[in-house]
């Protein structure tokens, strides 16, 4: 009878051991890992999530135009709208026509979601959470506020201002901005000069110069 060689036999114990091997399902679960919000006996401050780098920001956020992002020019609140609109690569604010009209639609619609409830939807602080007690905000039509710069409204917008907090998390630059010319609408139709009126708009004020 023939004998297999010894070397058959290594080989075939090798096999079989890479195939036990082989068979067995490492479960990544049982790992060491840092969990979110797990504490931590490695850091000092006893927190596994390590706070980021100064400067750091997310991909795709970097803004650069403080005019469009910021509302500031040169440090200091802006007076003009923004000469890229809505994005960088754009235009200027639309300042007449159907353009104009299309963002004064979104800044009353933005307006009446995140604005009206305390501002009131002409602008006059009367919104229904005044009547629920909260202190109420300034009239736009206050001569303060009128010769605010926009840039003013698009910061207290963002960061907010007083009892008011900021939307800057959850309104995008585009539709804060387009709220500022809502606002601005608002004021013009509580004090508009009379000789900026046409034929029709004095007529339906009743003739009065």
């Amino acid at each position: 009878m023939n004998r297999l060689p010894k070397t058959f036999h290594a080989l075939l114990a090798i096999a079989s051991l890479l195939l036990t091997t082989g068979c067995w399902k490492e479960n990544m679960g049982s790992q060491p890992k840092a969990k979110p919000m797990q504490e931590s006996v490695f850091f000092s401050d006893g927190a596994t999530a390590r706070p980021l780098v100064e400067g750091t920001v997310a991909r795709g956020d970097l803004e650069l135009d403080s005019h469009l992002y910021q509302g500031f020019v040169d440090g200091k609140p802006a007076t003009t709208f923004p000469e890229h609109y809505p994005t960088a690569a754009d235009g200027p604010f639309p300042t007449r026509g159907p353009a104009l009209a299309a963002v004064l639609e979104r800044g009353q619609e933005q307006f009446t979601i995140y604005c009206a409830m305390c501002h009131g939807d002409a602008g006059d602080g009367h919104g229904i959470v005044i009547q629920r007690g909260f202190v109420p905000p300034p009239n736009y039509d206050v001569d303060r506020l009128r010769v605010a710069p926009v840039g003013h409204i698009f910061d207290v917008i963002t960061n907010g201002y007083g009892a008011m907090y900021g939307y800057g998390d959850r309104v995008s630059a585009e539709d804060r901005w387009a709220i500022v010319a809502y606002v601005r609408t608002l004021q013009l139709s509580q004090g508009a000069p009379v000789d900026q009126l046409n034929a029709d708009q004095i007529q339906e004020l009743g003739g009065h110069r």
